[in-house]
């Protein structure tokens, strides 16, 4: 939006130019979706805990949760109102991909927002059921992956195999499944890392900072002939986007640090989790999502094992999954397992950065 009024105001004044340039947007960027979240806060926090939306936290869990009951949830909206407004102000909206991937951060924050209201509000355990769930957020990739395949050009659709810079097969149909599975996939991962406070959202900040990077390289021509990556021409916009989601989460995690004063809730980390993996399938790097977001799927893949083991062998794999509660269980404090993970996926995130380079 104001980079329209700038374009318009630079044949006035010169200096108006510098909003042309991506990376002073992005920084833009990155700076208003914080300034945001951290003024909502408080004011959110409060009307939260005056309309009594507070989290439930289960009995057969790590006893120290037992004390975060009652704590405010349904954060989340904080998230999703400073990176839409951050990106309504600083992107280029003639760019479809901007509105790709607001759609999906507020149709998954939707799907999220009823499944939390039915819990805190309505007092449902259950929540929005869970085919419901699954349902809604298939209705949302299909409709996104069909609509970005039918616009998309030949090399959009390749997929990018990390180390290797001459085998880029061809996806065709096969692309609108993994854009399915990637938007799902990585919305749920979210949504399980999500047990501890700051746990979901400083991997969501790095992961979202390095697809900035990415999203500039991609949509550089000469940056992505060098790294032999394709070109996509609406990447470069997701840069803002990006910056917003690092602003926003930092923001957040203002307030949902240890001890949190608030909890993202489903309405955060569904829409969270569709937002880094719809930009990953837009950025044409599916593969380096599940290595930078390895901490994501390393917590669903010990909800997968510990389900399919009880089934079928009727012993647990770990004392409870997703894994952070194991390691609770085992007598980590909860900062050390935060802070651990952190780590973790800092590592991870800084490989996933060198497989770029290493071609």
């Amino acid at each position: 939006m104001l980079v329209w009024l700038a374009e318009y105001l630079t044949q006035y004044i010169n200096g108006f130019n510098v909003f042309s340039y991506l990376t002073f947007r992005a920084i833009l960027s990155a700076l208003t979706a914080l300034i945001l979240s951290v003024y909502i806060g408080p004011r959110m926090i409060k009307a939260l805990v005056r309309l009594q939306v507070g989290q439930t936290v289960r009995d057969d869990g790590p006893q120290s949760h037992l004390s975060k009951s009652g704590t405010p949830t349904m954060g989340g909206l904080m998230i999703l109102l400073s990176v839409s407004v951050s990106g309504l102000l600083w992107a280029n909206l003639a760019n479809p991909y901007v509105w790709v991937v607001l759609f999906v951060l507020l149709s998954y924050g939707a799907i999220g927002f009823v499944d939390d209201y039915r819990k805190v509000v309505r007092k449902d355990p259950k929540g929005l059921i869970a085919r419901w769930k699954y349902f809604w957020q298939s209705v949302v990739a299909i409709g996104v992956a069909v609509f970005l395949y039918w616009q998309a050009k030949p090399e959009e659709t390749q997929l990018v195999l990390p180390f290797l810079k001459d085998v880029m097969p061809q996806l065709g149909l096969f692309y609108i499944i993994l854009t399915y599975f990637v938007m799902v996939g990585t919305s749920n991962a979210v949504n399980l890392t999500d047990g501890l406070d700051g746990l979901a959202i400083m991997p969501t900040v790095m992961v979202a900072a390095a697809f900035a990077l990415i999203a500039y390289l991609t949509g550089n021509v000469k940056f992505a002939e060098y790294l032999h990556i394709p070109y996509v021409r609406h990447a470069s916009e997701l840069v803002i986007l990006c910056t917003a989601l690092v602003g926003a989460g930092l923001g957040f995690l203002w307030f949902n640090t240890y001890p949190a004063q608030v909890f993202m809730g489903d309405v955060g980390s569904l829409a969270l989790g569709g937002t880094l993996g719809i930009i990953a399938v837009l950025v044409r790097q599916e593969i380096l999502l599940v290595i930078m977001g390895g901490v994501f799927v390393m917590e669903t893949l010990s909800v997968i094992l510990q389900v399919g083991s009880y089934k079928l062998r009727g012993r647990r794999i770990f004392r409870m999954a997703p894994i952070h509660h194991h390691y609770e269980l085992k007598g980590w404090p909860e900062p050390r397992v935060i802070v651990r993970f952190w780590i973790i996926s800092l590592i991870l995130v800084l490989i996933g950065l060198a497989t770029l380079k290493v071609r």
